[in-house]
């Protein structure tokens, strides 16, 4: 008999965190997992749930008017946020109680509380007051809003947390950022009748995406009514009698209802007693590990965001998975973090998965490059002038499709299935040879038959 209390005890109850519990509960090992907030970690509670939620209410709007193409005749239409707020709300409990039916039914003990550890092997219950032991400890916090405190004025902001909980909406909001956060708020807010700015200090926004959908999603956002300043931030904000005042580094001032920072997320690791259990972190404050997801205990292990390495909640869940094969089947089993399909839920939306032509210019000596863009059979009646964009990136030495984009309707859906065919390595061959479902907009990935141009060391040819 072990003379620790648990053989598991995880710190943080997202993703990740519940995932590693459950699983290794359900193996007959006796966990423990603790959770200061709410179960179900930032996606579920404040992050991707919530905000695809609000990105549906947010649509409505467009659909209403393109119904008319179609020949509907739509009545006049109202908006009530706080019915949405209401319905979200109730969505997000249904879930957190998922999370803790499944928990409960692997029999692991759940504790409603913040944990920091004193060493190695023992862990704070801080509300209860109490310690308990672990053979093997998780480190699955997740991260959190910057809040950039070096902004004067930074206190009267809000980040995408408070943005769920708004008691109501402003007439006009300042977000800055330029991540997929940040753009994808402004989306939201612009569609639910907010006007709307977006402020970013670098010259395009969503960097480290493809160019062509980078250029293309802020082309439809500013031709929707979404202000875009670039290569500006902002230097100050002050209360005025009737909201905030924000002052730009390039002399503008704008007068808002409210100022949303979105820029970027620190891991979660301030004051869990990492340092005095010897767990190494890095500059940023997140959790160093190697390439299993151990710390530099050997006994504790760290997951997800805290780490710092992909901030995704399905990358979360396979290092959970990868966590269990490796510490409990007898399975060492690294985390795959190569070709993840990712979408930002702009809208339009982006769906992308491998590498963008400019980083496969740099990796390889040649590349083809195919390119559409094209008006969605959808438009054509609506009349609205969105573009969709998609692009196959082709390693010219071995044919094999290194990148696929899609600015558009449904990307993200489509993104899905092409995370598929990138991580099999297949090649333009498997494309070209693969049926069209038409008529569909993705078909067009399987019948770009000639290259749109090449680039060969470097260079466009």
């Amino acid at each position: 008999m072990s003379s620790f209390d648990y053989d598991l005890f995880v710190i943080g109850g997202g993703s990740g965190g519940v995932r590693a519990a459950r699983v290794a509960a359900s193996l007959g090992k006796r966990v423990g997992i603790a959770e200061e907030y709410r179960y179900g970690g930032t996606c579920v509670i404040r992050g991707c749930v919530p905000k695809k939620l609000f990105v549906y209410a947010s649509q409505y709007h467009e659909h209403f008017e393109d119904a008319a193409g179609f020949g509907w005749t739509v009545g006049e239409s109202t908006f009530d946020w706080n019915k949405l707020i209401e319905a979200k709300d109730k969505e997000i409990a249904r879930l957190e109680g998922i999370y803790r039916k499944g928990l409960d039914n692997a029999k692991a003990d759940i504790f409603d509380t913040r944990a920091e550890l004193v060493d190695a092997h023992t862990v704070h219950l801080v509300r209860a007051g109490r310690t308990v032991t672990a053979k093997t400890i998780v480190i699955a916090t997740g991260g959190a809003p910057n809040p950039h405190n070096a902004l004067p004025g930074h206190e009267y902001c809000i980040s995408s947390n408070e943005a769920f909980h708004l008691k109501a909406l402003p007439k006009a909001i300042l977000i800055a950022g330029g991540g997929y956060i940040a753009v994808e708020f402004a989306n939201i807010f612009h569609g639910l009748g907010v006007e709307t700015t977006l402020i970013y200090r670098g010259s395009e926004i969503l960097s480290r995406f493809d160019q062509d959908l980078r250029r293309g999603l802020h082309a439809a956002m500013e031709a929707k009514g979404i202000r875009i300043l670039c290569h500006d931030i902002i230097e100050e904000v002050t209360k005025t009698e009737e909201g905030l005042r924000a002052r730009t580094k390039n002399g503008k001032v704008l007068d808002v209802g409210t100022v949303m920072l979105a820029l970027g997320r620190d891991p979660n690791t301030k004051g869990l007693g990492l340092e005095a259990a010897g767990v190494k972190l890095d500059e940023r404050g997140a959790v160093v590990v190697d390439e299993y997801s151990r710390t530099t205990v050997d006994n504790i292990y760290a997951l997800g965001d805290v780490t710092d390495r992909v901030q995704l909640t399905p990358v979360a869940i396979h290092e959970a998975m990868c966590f269990v094969e490796t510490v409990y089947k007898n399975n060492p089993t690294k985390p795959d973090h190569d070709t993840i399909a990712t979408a930002v839920f702009s809208q339009p939306e982006i769906g992308t998965v491998g590498l963008t032509e400019e980083d496969a210019a740099k990796r390889f000596r040649e590349i083809e490059v195919y390119r559409a863009e094209f008006r969605p059979m959808k438009a054509t009646l609506s009349g609205r002038a969105e573009k969709m964009i998609m692009k196959l990136i082709v390693n010219a030495e071995d044919r094999k499709v290194v990148g696929a984009h899609i600015l558009g309707h449904d990307a993200g859906e489509m993104a899905q299935l092409l995370g598929i065919t990138l991580k099999a390595g297949c090649t333009k061959d498997d494309f070209d040879r693969t049926m069209a479902v038409h008529p569909t907009a993705a078909e067009e990935l399987v019948t770009m038959y000639s290259p749109s141009y090449r680039i060969r060391n470097g260079e466009r040819v």
